[in-house]
């Protein structure tokens, strides 16, 4: 598909240790996507079944795709797959423009990868930090074991065993503060721990990020 509307062109994937169908499953089930895609906010559920149900149409076997001409396509066989997310705009892939989808897309999939790669048990619950803040004032929040997924996401499991994925608008490279986006993917924790998290999060976010916000399930959603 050629967009007609100058949107950027992008192209997104992760290689998966799971079999194509069941990852063509978690891209499509919303039980399943709920557990990687997103954050917790009161309209998860919502979002999640205008983007994958309503508005998606299946172009062929494990290929779905949406008004704006991207598209989201498994490729695979019964051991590993790769989940591909694709927009072809009206010129070529520019690395250094932001767009919100793209890099939207970069952070779902980290999260998609660990869960069927990784495995881990109970129900995903998230905590969801935004503000303004530097990269490397966002990247401090573990001490080691980042790893870069283009320019703008990093991603890490801390010494808790909780996936992390930090996503900025401009390159976490960069100097200057900017809105910065983190992910903290938690899962089988009871109402008691979890609380717990969620407050020792919001004191380690506030003192770094202004406008430091702090949404969970209980939140509305932020507003991007």
């Amino acid at each position: 598909m050629t967009d007609q509307h100058g949107l950027k062109s992008y192209e997104v994937d992760v290689a998966v240790d799971a079999g194509r169908d069941e990852v063509w499953e978690a891209v499509t089930q919303p039980a399943v996507l709920h557990q990687w895609f997103g954050w917790d906010y009161d309209g998860l559920d919502a979002e999640i079944r205008q983007i994958f149900v309503d508005e998606a149409t299946l172009l062929a076997p494990e290929r779905m795709g949406w008004a704006d001409g991207s598209y989201l396509e498994v490729n695979g066989d019964d051991d590993r797959a790769r989940v591909r997310v694709a927009r072809e705009g009206a010129g070529p892939a520019a690395p250094e423009r932001y767009d919100a989808i793209e890099e939207g897309w970069r952070a779902f999939l980290l999260q998609l990868r660990y869960l069927l790669s990784a495995r881990p048990a109970g129900r995903r619950r998230t905590v969801y930090l935004t503000g303004e803040t530097t990269g490397r004032q966002a990247l401090s929040l573990a001490e080691s074991g980042w790893e870069r997924f283009g320019p703008r996401v990093a991603w890490t499991v801390n010494t808790d065993g909780h996936l992390l994925v930090v996503a900025g608008r401009v390159p976490l490279d960069r100097h200057e503060a900017a809105r910065m986006e983190v992910t903290v993917s938690t899962f089988g924790l009871d109402d008691a721990a979890f609380d717990g998290l969620h407050e020792e999060w919001t004191k380690r976010w506030a003192p770094l990020a202004a406008d430091a916000e702090v949404t969970t399930a209980a939140d509305p959603s932020p507003e991007n």
